[in-house]
């Protein structure tokens, strides 16, 4: 029997001729779709107008913002960078010399510096440097210092020195510009700029010590800066960067003493050498629903007292584990708000104290003393 083979080719061949001389469409089985047997329309009800002659508002000019280049060549000549060296002990290698870097500010002409009392704090050498690269060293009798506000004034041999303007701290609001300068990382005065955060902040920063009326900013301060300023726009000191708190969940949190806090303890320090504080003679904690349940206070909110021995609230007839609840007609929940308003009481007010002893609610006048650990340090 006879086979005839046909090749893949030439079906192929012959499928093509097929296509193109005959007009051959080859069509593919598609799902069939119904086609609407009548146009569908759609009524619109006219809506009543809101107002038929609004035009939107015609876009305002913003005025332009001061050139942070401007704010920081008013400033600068008036910043300083501290250098500071103190003798530590150490236990395998003995006596040795310690560095420290910090910044400050001129506040008046005849060589007086503004600081932080930390980045002073135990130096027995301090060396200050102006813009123009001259530079003073001093000793410690120099220096006078305010622990618990964080401030320092350094006095130098100098006369005729570029005094920075100083600004009215509170005019600020979050959200104004502010620019910080000093000497980060000991590597020169630099400016970083950033905007205001939050006012009147407080900030526990040791045992029994809180810094109060500080300014919040997003300008970086970094170590090296302690000292310097926070200027405004005008290129006007309005605070003194102070602190920062680091974390790695935390960005953009730097602290800087506000003016109004600041000026009348430097007043105090440079008319008299030391600041005079009026002085209660207790330690205060706070009161918590923890506390009160383990050792069974009979309330949850207060300030628990340490009294020490021929102070003033010990002449007043207040013991140790009072629980203060009022200052004067003030509730007192913290122990950082009765502090407060012993600092902001003067020397020789008589104040009234409500406290609890035994379940029982008793009340004294305290008078308060001048602090006996005020003096030049």
């Amino acid at each position: 029997m006879k086979k005839t083979v046909v090749s893949t080719v030439s079906i192929s061949i012959v499928l093509i001729l097929s296509i193109l001389f005959t007009g051959c469409v080859i069509t593919f089985d598609s799902p069939s779709v119904t086609q609407p047997t009548q146009a569908q329309t759609t009524t619109v009800t006219p809506a009543n107008p809101i107002n038929p002659t609004w035009n939107p508002p015609s876009p305002t000019s913003a005025p332009a913002l001061p050139s942070i280049a401007d704010v920081v060549e008013k400033a600068f000549p008036s910043v300083v960078a501290i250098t500071t060296k103190a003798i530590v002990q150490n236990a395998f290698l003995g006596t040795q010399t310690q560095e420290g870097a910090g910044s400050g500010w001129i506040i008046d002409k005849n060589g007086i510096i503004i600081t932080n009392n930390h980045v002073v704090e135990g130096a027995e050498k301090v060396v200050v440097e102006l813009s123009d690269g001259r530079k003073f060293e001093t000793g410690t009798d120099r220096v006078y210092r305010d622990p618990v506000a964080d401030i320092a004034v350094i006095k130098l041999d100098a006369t005729n020195l570029p005094a920075i303007s100083i600004g009215d701290s509170t005019k600020l609001r979050v959200g104004d510009w502010v620019v910080a300068i000093g000497n980060a990382l000991g590597e020169g005065i630099s400016a970083k700029e950033g905007t205001v955060s939050r006012l009147r902040v407080s900030i526990p920063v040791g045992q029994g010590q809180t810094l109060t009326d500080l300014v919040e900013t997003s300008a970086a301060i970094n170590p090296g800066n302690s000292g310097g300023p926070l200027v405004n726009m005008m290129g006007q000191v309005i605070g003194m960067n102070t602190i920062k708190l680091a974390d790695v969940n935390l960005e953009g949190l730097g602290f800087a003493i506000s003016t109004k806090g600041a000026l009348p303890i430097i007043q105090q320090l440079i008319n008299r050498g030391y600041v005079s504080r009026p002085y209660m003679g207790i330690t205060p904690q706070t009161l918590d629903a923890y506390t009160a349940a383990v050792f069974r206070f009979p309330v949850e909110k207060g300030v628990i007292l340490r009294v020490y021995p021929n102070t003033p609230a010990a002449k007043a007839g207040l013991k140790d584990n009072d629980i203060v609840t009022r200052f004067n007609s003030k509730e007192m929940t913290t122990a950082e708000s009765l502090v407060q308003e012993i600092q902001n009481s003067p020397i020789g007010a008589e104040v009234q104290i409500t406290y609890i002893r035994n379940k029982e609610t008793k009340t004294t006048t305290v008078r308060l003393e001048e602090s006996p650990n005020t003096r030049k340090q």
